[in-house]
């Protein structure tokens, strides 16, 4: 049987707690500032959330529960999303639900984390217990070197090259000097991008992301409430969600998008042609060539192949991560899973500013995280359309 439509409930009030490279103060502070500017947006007080989705990296040795009395809220449903670059669109999935069923009548989605120096280097080396036991001490520790593994494997089963990935950061950076808050403010060129220094082969400096501090949020709520608020919103109009999806494959060259991808665009009522801009999760720009291709954009192994065709940037024919990404604009630890949903949000409903996409209407997000040495375990995707 097929699932529930989202009818009725809307996500709104999109919040950026503005990026710095490193920072001295808690996770609770990063998600606090978050959480006061959307609301603020709202024109709500906190007394008026009942729900609060949080993701987070750097709470310990708190947790969402302590987050309230932190925080001075009173929710009657509380929800943790530690799923890093999927926790947007879960968290979103999950609101909508709960608002739906009336167990939340506006819940707060919002992830933040905080980066103090050497911060980040301390969080990897306990980031799950995989890479306590079986990679962090034999000195394959952190994202890079895993996902060097992963781009090493997908350019020698499809012929893909630098210069392919080069393709998407270089669109991205171009991007960012429209956003603002970009913490990367200088020109990148393919040339700058393939003469990089090297990092773990075939990565380079530019195919990384920069660590950061930072917070992002939005409100999910009844449509109506958001009308009698008088806010600009957005309609879910599909979401997917899948774990450790294809376990047996050797090494991934696909995530669980695959699984789920015609219930999305079927629940959607659209296709891929239909979107107006995407953000896909970006850690590294080979990802987001997989998400084009699990999306059902192109066939796989043609990812590099169909995005070279393709104007990324925000004037393009094919608008990809409007604020500059991860890559461009920073990644405030599992704030990454929510940077594309928050400028999806805004492209939709015509406030994003300096890096709107004209006439935008609709949205794919997709989401990414939870990487253990050879894979990522989370995968998700939601299709948003602006509201009347």
């Amino acid at each position: 049987m097929g699932r529930q439509a989202y009818d009725g409930v809307v996500l709104a009030a999109p919040f950026t707690a503005p990026y710095t490279r490193f920072s001295n103060e808690t996770a609770h502070w990063w998600i606090a500032r978050a959480l006061r500017g959307s609301l603020q947006v709202a024109g709500l007080s906190p007394r008026q959330i009942d729900g609060f989705a949080v993701a987070s990296f750097t709470l310990f040795p708190d947790t969402p529960v302590a987050l309230t009395q932190h925080l001075g809220l009173s929710p009657r449903w509380l929800d943790s999303v530690p799923m890093g670059g999927a926790s947007g669109i879960v968290a979103l999935r999950r609101a909508a639900r709960a608002v739906q069923a009336g167990d939340a009548e506006v819940v707060a989605c919002v992830a933040g984390d905080t980066n103090a120096i050497d911060g980040f280097r301390k969080l990897l080396s306990a980031f799950s217990r995989f890479a306590l036991d079986a990679s962090y001490p034999y000195g394959y520790g952190g994202p890079n070197a895993s996902f060097a593994l992963l781009m090493d494997r997908y350019m020698t089963e499809y012929g893909a090259t630098r210069a392919d990935f080069g393709h998407v950061a270089v669109a991205q950076r171009a991007n960012a000097l429209r956003n603002p808050h970009a913490l990367m403010k200088k020109p990148l060129s393919h040339d700058d991008y393939l003469n990089a220094r090297p990092i773990a082969e075939p990565i380079a400096l530019f195919d990384c992301v920069m660590p950061c501090a930072g917070a992002e949020a939005f409100l999910v709520m009844t449509e109506d409430r958001a009308r009698a608020l008088g806010l600009p919103y957005a309609r879910i109009r599909s979401t997917i969600e899948r774990h450790n999806a294809f376990a047996d494959d050797p090494v991934q060259l696909r995530g669980g998008w695959v699984v789920d991808v015609d219930e999305l665009w079927q629940m959607a009522a659209m296709g891929p042609e239909d979107m107006d801009l995407v953000q896909t999760y970006d850690d590294y720009p080979v990802i987001s060539v997989m998400q084009f291709e699990d999306l059902g954009f192109c066939a796989k192994g043609e990812g590099a192949t169909y995005l070279r065709a393709r104007d990324l940037t925000i004037g393009g024919d094919l608008p990809h991560n409007t604020s500059g990404g991860q890559l461009s604009a920073g990644q405030a630890g599992a704030a990454g899973g929510f940077i594309g949903m928050v400028e999806a949000l805004r492209q939709v409903t015509a406030t994003a500013g300096p890096t709107q996409v004209d006439a935008a209407r609709r949205a794919l997000v997709s989401g990414f995280g939870m990487i253990n040495f050879d894979r990522g375990v989370c995968s998700a995707a939601c299709v948003l359309e602006g509201g009347a």
